[in-house]
């Protein structure tokens, strides 16, 4: 039994938001005379369907958030800057869900180290400088796939233009969200072992950040896993490389190949050269996008939220790569081994929740387990992945292992007039 910290919280309400596919979580830890409440993620690339209220649900969201904080937020956690996790902060003009969230007057912003507009132009820090801009210009790409996408004609090019505009749209900039986030209070961008800067709105709360590991940091992994075709960081060089296959040699209009070829409407009898080459177009591209969300994830802020001998773990969107920097650590992994509350990564993707991860949960098991582990899934179905690939979102053997061996929170779950559920724990 660990203990009881002076001023800590007496009790914690967890509250999941359906937002469809994307995430939103409030933490509200209840103090003997007060409360603080801690926004993670508010964002969606899909929402749910079905829903009793079909217009303005973003707006609904935000005002179910005010509500439950009882008009004031005291931080708010972006985890990173894909659409499902910040859509909610765009403020539209002053008619968005960002305007409602503003308005609460949260004290304190956490993003990831990717985000500091510094890390751009920081001359200290090369390597970081130079990630930082490959991630904002493969972002300037993701709307040009998603341009692209809609040119992909024809029934047999269904689901990859499906999964183009997805994909591409999860990773389009978001600027009005990001200039949200980085205006409506005092910003903290952090990478692991990082100071999260909520130590005085949350006393008597230890918070530690796992992820993302800078690029220095992550420089161990890299020389130890040279041989393994997904190293970690690396996605910077392919992706460059597979865009450099995709574009025209000169920055100008390409000349025709044959300026003399008829032009006009095909021929039915070459209509499969038509379809060979945007089916190879189409390819390219998928390969684009998921190069930019794999590493886009891989930037997500991990927290680990520790109140007498209750343990939370917010990881975002993390992926392998993101989590292998904390999981080389086996003083963080006797850490994770008492989490009582997991929020499951990247809505229940293939490799968000390693099974090292899972395995050292010492909580899990049947419904007779004391303290059983509690597990929050935010998903929805046909969004990403697909079944023939075993790629699934959320993927079918992880939900099995979390309705076996957890009490699981899935927003499939919820009825159309049910827009949040709430977790409450006594400390």
């Amino acid at each position: 039994m660990v203990a009881v910290a002076r001023n800590a919280p007496v009790r914690l309400t967890v509250r999941t938001y359906d937002v469809g596919f994307g995430d939103c979580f409030l933490l509200s830890f209840h103090y003997a005379r007060r409360d603080r409440h801690v926004l993670i993620d508010f964002g969606s690339m899909a929402w749910p369907t079905g829903k009793t209220i079909r217009r303005d649900y973003a707006n609904h969201i935000a005002a179910a958030i005010r509500e439950d904080c009882g008009g004031k937020l005291h931080a708010v956690v972006a985890t990173h800057r894909h659409q499902d996790h910040v859509s909610g902060f765009a403020r539209q003009g002053g008619r968005g869900p960002g305007e409602i969230i503003r308005a609460l007057a949260p004290e304190l912003i956490i993003q990831p180290w990717t985000e500091d507009p510094a890390a751009a132009t920081d001359a200290t820090a090369p390597a970081r400088r130079g990630f930082t801009r490959t991630l904002l210009a493969m972002q300037e790409v993701a709307g040009s796939v998603v341009q692209a996408a809609a040119t992909l004609r024809g029934e047999q090019l269904r689901s990859v233009r499906e999964q183009l505009r997805a994909i591409g749209m999860d990773n389009i900039a978001n600027r009005d969200a990001i200039a949200n986030l980085q205006s409506m209070a005092p910003n903290r961008y952090v990478h692991h072992g990082s100071n999260a800067g909520l130590g005085r709105l949350l006393p008597g709360v230890r918070t530690t950040v796992l992820g993302p590991p800078t690029v220095e940091q992550a420089g161990a992994i890299r020389q130890q896993r040279s041989t393994d075709p997904d190293e970690f960081w690396h996605v910077a060089q392919t992706f460059w490389q597979r865009l450099a296959a995709t574009k025209p040699a000169n920055a100008g209009a390409p000349k025709a190949l044959f300026p003399g070829h008829p032009t006009g409407r095909l021929p039915r009898s070459a209509g499969w050269f038509r379809y060979a080459a945007m089916r190879e177009q189409a390819d390219s591209l998928l390969s684009i996008v998921r190069m930019l969300d794999k590493a886009m994830n891989n930037t997500s802020v991990i927290l680990l939220f520790e109140v007498n001998d209750t343990v939370l773990l917010f990881p975002g969107d993390a992926q392998y790569e993101n989590w292998m920097y904390a999981l080389s650590k086996p003083a963080i992994r006797d850490r994770l081994a008492r989490v009582n509350v997991y929020k499951v990564g990247h809505h229940g993707s293939l490799n968000a929740t390693p099974k090292t991860l899972w395995r050292a949960f010492a909580q899990k098991g049947g419904a007779d387990t004391p303290r059983r582990l509690e597990t929050l899934l935010s998903t929805m179905a046909g969004v990403h992945g697909s079944q023939e690939r075993k790629t699934e979102v959320p993927r079918r053997p992880l939900l099995r292992a979390l309705g076996e061996d957890s009490r699981l929170t899935n927003t499939q779950a919820f009825a159309p007039d049910e827009l949040r559920r709430a977790v409450v724990i006594e400390l």
